[in-house]
């Protein structure tokens, strides 16, 4: 049987040392014992070089201690190599080992625990403050071993040489002993104030960028500086004097390093002058005790960084120090398989000295029943919620699902039949194919499935569409770019679409669609999409660096519409800088410019240097190549449709549709095979699936032309045997970070999908669909009274009271009590809190 390990954050730093690390640590000792002896040979070879060769003049014993003394040299510096990337792997490998075992303790710890630490703080923690458990796990046994082992085979080479002379120069280093030790305590504590303030100081930080909307909201800057100065100033005490300490030691070391000479000289040279100590062996024993401080220095050193990792490695694990609330996986016993029975006895929950959020509660729901939980603000709906969800653990009474004791289930009974969704669901970074099968795959890997079984695409479909995600992925498909080296079966059929969406819909879609025609100029597209009337055939080529792209300068100078789009950059330049420097609105002037926000300073510059000019084209001509080719690429990238802080004057119109023919025929003879031109019969791979079906641009600022859109491209999908093809592609997109991409009614739908995916016999929702519009919520409240009255029990937080009705039973809580429960018919004939609640919102 294998021995139980310590709680992670009960273990010694010596216990990551060795764990798991003893046949290398092993290995390192051989090696270091070897490379002890080597590091002697040198300094009895100059001992022999100058006593035995040179003062004799032995041409031959010469050459022969060299040659020892190099290849010594040699073969103690791969040893020392070889020591090095053992001590490297070691300390990597343990570093890691740390922070995967910690990692995996933190997941588990308590609710309140995130409430109370910021999740800057978790990060720095676990990745700033351990990485010096790296350096002092690869040199924990090395480090004093090979310095210890240096320092007495130098200093018996020393005695070798003359007893007293060596007792002299070492009995410094007792004295050292006691002083630095005095220094290093000071310097711990120091350093322990030094990294909670550090901490509270990145807490500031951290706390002031999440609520950046309330500080600018209240003109709080005042406010926040004067928390973060009086940290700050206080985190720079500690520094300034903790460095006074480090250098103290610093100092001594170096005062002591100096009295060794001294004594040497001093003591050496007289017994030499005196014919009592050969030269050789004065120069060797110089040599072996400058060789003797390099392992007392590195054990100093040493010191000082196991002293580090002492005050920093037990800071984190006493931080990290908490039991979790319930355990991962049951002990004894297979995981629970439900029915969805819920039971509340005199449930309470308690926080503080005694402030009761939930109050002796009472309900009961059957399996399959549904029970909508609503009350004023502050009543203790989402506390009940999570109490039942094992989210918090309550303080008092009773909560059994099926009869077993919901404090004393497994974090795996509840997943495996609790599906659980929150107001504000958390949407990871990947795929939205990702956040949907998320907690099905979760389950799958916590029982030991390497490679779960996931839902199928059917059955994903299926649930997208019942909670109204599939039109929304549809969507992120339809808007997606395809690869070059995409299907050419899928090409063919979106080309095939093309002309059919052109026959069916293209005359009724106009005022939704610019479509793509070479005699008219695009104002939904940029000035360089609307020249080249195309795209780059060549990936290093993009319509937005097109300026950077010398042959296409020359065309516009040869085709005399250069001049032009100069002035034209020039005025967009002014023109946004003038109106955000009196707009407090950067944002939304710059998403109508196409400026962009990282180049404002850049453009400053330049929009000053034309305004010190007489004219503006004095002020062109005064730039550097660098700035006009900046002016240049505001000019080529500007888009009518999107950027209306300034206008395209009527002679650039009429000029770029005279040039479309010549611009081919340049490209043609001085690019060629660089540009593909927009054709009805090619597609098109950098535009996306939808403006390819469409041949042209959706005109998004027109409301409701997307949608519009889209409907009468899904069927010509489903014709063309493609929808579940582009359905798949929309899964894979990316929702970026914490699902930014996503709006609040695509996360709840996510979320909801994510827990349907899952079928558990008991759903939990906590306003699960506050976010979502009237179309979505009825869609939603259909799945519940239709697919899943009588087969899975509902406990539902609800915020729209429409929608009670439709539940088995109603319960109100008020100030953590339950003040009434029944049937909604029931409730609003009495009259009471239920009743008081929706005419209240009405």
């Amino acid at each position: 049987m294998a021995k139980q390990l310590p709680p992670v954050t009960k273990r010694s730093m010596y216990f990551w040392v060795l764990h798991k690390n003893r046949p290398l640590q092993l290995t390192m000792i051989t090696i270091i014992v070897i490379t002890v002896a080597m590091r002697l040979v040198p300094i009895e070879m100059q001992k022999r070089i100058v006593s035995d060769a040179i003062q004799l003049k032995k041409i031959d014993a010469l050459i022969y201690y060299c040659m020892i003394y190099i290849s010594a040299v040699f073969l103690a510096g791969i040893l020392k190599y070889t020591i090095n990337i053992l001590q490297a792997k070691v300390g990597e490998s343990t570093l890691y080992r740390i922070r995967k075992h910690l990692y995996d303790h933190i997941l588990t710890l308590p609710m309140p625990f995130f409430r109370r630490t910021s999740p800057g703080l978790v990060v720095s923690t676990l990745m700033a403050e351990l990485l010096p458990m790296a350096t002092f796990a690869g040199m924990a046994i090395s480090a004093p071993l090979v310095n210890i082992l240096t320092f007495f085979a130098f200093a018996g080479y020393m005695v070798y040489l003359d007893p007293l002379l060596a007792a002299l120069s070492v009995a410094i280093y007792p004295v050292e002993m006691l002083i630095i030790p005095i220094l290093q305590r000071k310097y711990n504590k120091l350093n322990r104030q030094k990294t909670n303030e550090w901490r509270r100081t990145s807490s500031i930080i951290s706390e002031s960028m999440t609520g950046i909307h309330e500080i600018q909201g209240n003109c709080a800057y005042s406010l926040e500086e004067t928390k973060f100065q009086k940290s700050a100033n206080w985190l720079y005490d500690l520094t300034y004097r903790l460095q006074i300490v480090k250098f103290g030691i610093k100092f001594t070391n170096n005062i002591f390093q100096s009295l060794g000479p001294f004594i040497l000289f001093l003591v050496g040279g007289y017994l030499a002058i005196q014919g009592k100590f050969q030269l050789g062996a004065l120069v060797a024993f110089l040599s072996a005790y400058e060789k003797l401080y390099d392992p007392w220095k590195e054990l100093m050193e040493f010191y000082q960084l196991y002293q580090d990792c002492v005050v920093r490695y037990k800071q984190v694990m006493d931080y990290f120090d908490l039991l979790a609330e319930f355990p991962s996986m049951p002990v004894g016993r297979d995981v629970y398989k439900l029915n969805g029975h819920i039971e509340l006895k005199d449930l309470s929950f308690t926080i503080g000295t005694n402030i009761r959020l939930l109050d002796n509660i009472n309900l009961e729901i059957k399996a399959g029943e549904h029970l909508a939980l609503v009350g004023f603000s502050g009543s203790g709906k989402s506390t009940l919620a999570s109490a039942v969800g094992q989210m918090l653990k309550y303080t008092g009474g009773s909560v059994q699902l099926d009869g077993h004791e919901v404090a004393q289930m497994s974090k795996q009974d509840i997943a495996e039949n609790v599906g659980i969704v929150a107001q504000h669901p958390f949407i990871f970074d990947g795929t939205i194919l990702d956040n949907l099968v998320y907690s099905s795959e979760a389950l799958m890997r916590q029982r030991g499935e390497t490679e779960p079984e996931l839902p199928d695409l059917d059955r994903i479909i299926e649930v997208a569409q019942q909670v109204g995600l599939f039109v929304d992925v549809l969507g992120f498909g339809l808007r997606t770019t395809l690869k070059k080296d995409s299907s050419p079966e899928l090409i063919e059929s979106l080309i095939r679409a093309r002309e059919q969406f052109q026959q069916l819909h293209g005359a009724q879609l106009h005022n939704d669609i610019e479509f793509f025609d070479s005699r008219k100029y695009l104002q939904y597209a940029s000035i360089a999409e609307n020249i080249v009337f195309g795209a780059p055939r060549d990936e290093s080529i993009s319509l937005a660096n097109l300026h950077e792209q010398p042959i296409f300068v020359n065309f516009l100078k040869e085709s005399n519409i250069f001049p032009q789009l100069e002035l034209l950059g020039s005025n967009i330049a002014i023109r946004t800088i003038e109106l955000i420097h009196n707009s407090p609105d950067e944002q939304e002037l710059l998403q109508r410019s196409p400026v962009p926000a990282e180049d404002m300073p850049k453009f400053s510059r330049i929009v000053e240097q034309l305004r010190r000019a007489e004219t503006p084209e004095k002020g062109l001509e005064n730039l550097d190549q660098e700035a006009r080719g900046a002016l240049l690429y505001l000019s080529l990238n500007f888009t009518p449709s999107q950027h209306t802080i300034s206008s395209i004057p009527e002679d650039i119109f009429t000029s770029i549709s005279g040039i479309r023919t010549s611009f081919k025929k340049y490209m043609d003879e001085h690019m060629p095979n660089t540009f593909n031109t927009y054709n009805r019969k090619s597609y098109v791979h950098t535009l996306t699936i939808m403006d390819n079906i469409a041949y042209g641009h959706i005109k998004l600022d027109n409301a409701g032309a997307e949608e519009r859109v889209q409907q009468h491209m899904n069927q010509l999908l489903i014709i063309e045997g493609v929808l579940e093809t582009v359905l798949q592609i929309g899964l894979e997109h990316n929702v970026g970070n914490m699902g930014e991409d996503l709006s609040g009614g695509q996360r709840q739908k996510v979320a909801l999908a994510r827990a349907f995916l899952k079928q558990p016999p008991i759903y939990i929702f906590d306003e699960a669909t506050s976010a979502l519009d009237n179309a979505s919520q009825t869609r939603i409240q259909n799945i519940m009274e239709r697919m899943l009255k009588g087969k899975a029990t509902i406990l539902s937080v609800v915020h729209r009271l429409d929608t009670l009705p439709g539940y088995d039973k109603v319960a109100v809580l008020r100030s953590g009590k339950l003040v009434e429960k029944g049937t909604y018919v029931e409730l609003m004939e009495k009259k009471g809190a239920l009743y008081e609640l929706v005419h209240g919102a009405n």
